[in-house]
């Protein structure tokens, strides 16, 4: 079984401007190592150096000494990329790039304040976020194929265990699995027909110079991140949005062109042109999302709980009343059974701690017993939707000390994750030896991770 693995070797995510961190104090950049053919720069380091305080990173020791080495790393990954012939597309990276940006909008305010805080255009900001993260898919894609021979049996795992001490065995907290079956409740047809009347209407005083785009955006939309700049979306690619949402966006080309109302998981839709960027479009959009009405509500609940009281009285089983009943796609064809994916490429766990559950499923799950029904409840989605839910709580599992019956998943992981770690440090050692490296005076006065660095 393959698994994401989290290393020690850290991938430095730069951003700043040398001009943002130092230029101030007219110091002149320089460089402070080579690897191979490739420099580092002073403002990388500082570059790093702060977008880490920005994120509260916590070096690992002196960051003069621990970031150098880490863009070094970095080097020996991005030189063997080039010797395997490992590119990246603008699909794999610009979804991953964007989610970024809007993550630093939300944390500084805005895209003027990120604009004053990086001493860059949004545009740079965006191109410098769009390269680190092509050489991080990169370097992934190199790390990867190194461990990819990597193979863990239930032996390995067994005489890991056996081999640990009592009190360094993981410890496991409490842990729940949970099947649920969900309803919509049902949106009035009249409700549908008055928020598309909106948006029609919204559409009519654009186009009639009444009121801009952005302003209608700020003050009716329902999408709170892109409301308060406009309705921008800023740049994206396709397949990073829902695909009714893309399938529009690509194929309008003129500025300002507002399109027709588009439906989509998250409400409906009108979508402005902005501009396009190769294979990215930057839009504006308007969301209204149809209100529930309290009588649905409670209809879609007294829905669930007579299905609920059917299988505490045993007329069905749970598991019959999900394939009859539940809306949720995720869990239907499961029995119900919810679960999560700890790592891309892994296979669903169903085991949860209760602070991983959805808050409303935790809520209720907490005071159940093994085998319980839970009374119908309301859950609020992370799209903004409100559905209903019923949850039987199929096993509980108590704290404790990892074991191979009940946590071989686990146990598995950790010693993975040790031999991937052990492929990638024998690997550096020995590029490190073939690699010409120099670094400058001031810059080597460090305890390295990878001390055998064949300095020229």
């Amino acid at each position: 079984m393959k698994r994401t693995i989290l290393l020690a070797v850290l991938l430095i995510v730069t951003v700043l401007p040398y001009s943002a961190v130092s230029g101030q104090n007219n110091v002149i950049d320089e460089i402070v190592w080579v690897v191979g053919d490739e420099a580092i720069y002073k403002s990388e380091v500082e570059e790093a150096r702060s977008d880490g305080q920005m994120k509260g990173t916590q070096w690992d020791g002196d960051p003069y000494c621990v970031i150098p080495e880490q863009l070094a790393i970095n080097k020996l990954f991005l030189n063997q990329a080039e010797l395997d012939s490992i590119t990246a597309t603008d699909a794999d990276i610009s979804q991953n790039a964007e989610l970024y940006y809007k993550e630093l909008v939300a944390q500084v305010g805005s895209e003027e304040k990120l604009e004053e805080y990086y001493g860059m255009t949004i545009d740079q900001i965006r191109n410098r976020l769009y390269e680190s993260r092509r050489q991080e898919y990169v370097i992934t894609k190199v790390r990867s194929n190194l461990i990819s021979k990597v193979k863990v049996t239930p032996a390995d795992v067994r005489r890991y265990l056996k081999d640990m001490s009592p009190d360094d065995i993981p410890y496991v907290d409490n842990q729940v699995e949970v099947q649920i079956i969900t309803q919509e409740p049902v949106i009035p047809q009249d409700e549908i027909d008055a928020v598309k009347k909106e948006l029609r209407e919204y559409t009519e005083r654009v186009q009639n110079g009444e009121i801009s785009f952005s302003t209608l955006a700020r003050l009716y939309s329902d999408d709170p991140g892109s409301a308060r700049n406009g309705g921008d979306c800023g740049f994206f690619g396709r397949g990073e949005m829902v695909p009714e949402f893309s399938a529009v966006a690509f194929n309008m080309t003129e500025p300002n062109k507002i399109s027709k109302i588009v439906e989509t998981e998250y409400g409906f839709h009108i979508i402005q042109f902005v501009e396009r960027l190769g294979d990215r479009v930057r839009v504006r959009h308007i969301l209204r999302k149809p209100r529930i009405p309290q009588e649905s509500i409670e209809k879609c609940l007294a829905r669930l709980d007579t299905i609920a009281n059917d299988i505490r009285t045993g007329n069905h089983t749970f598991e019959f009343c999900v394939a009859g009943y539940s809306h949720d796609k995720d869990t239907r064809n499961n029995n119900g059974l919810m679960t999560y994916t700890p790592n891309p490429g892994v296979p669903g766990v169903s085991k949860f701690e209760l602070q991983q559950l959805p808050q409303d499923v935790a809520r209720v799950i907490d005071r159940m017993h093994v085998g319980e029904i839970s009374d119908p409840f309301t859950m609020h989605l992370s799209n903004g939707k409100t559905i209903c839910a019923i949850v039987k709580l199929k096993s509980k599992t108590n704290a404790h000390r990892a074991t191979m019956a009940d946590d071989y998943e686990l146990l598995y992981d950790i010693v993975y994750n040790a031999r991937c770690q052990e492929a990638l440090d024998k690997w550096i050692r020995e590029k490190q030896r073939t690699t010409y490296v120099k670094i400058s005076d001031g810059w080597n006065d460090c305890e390295f991770k990878y001390p055998g660095w064949n300095v020229k």
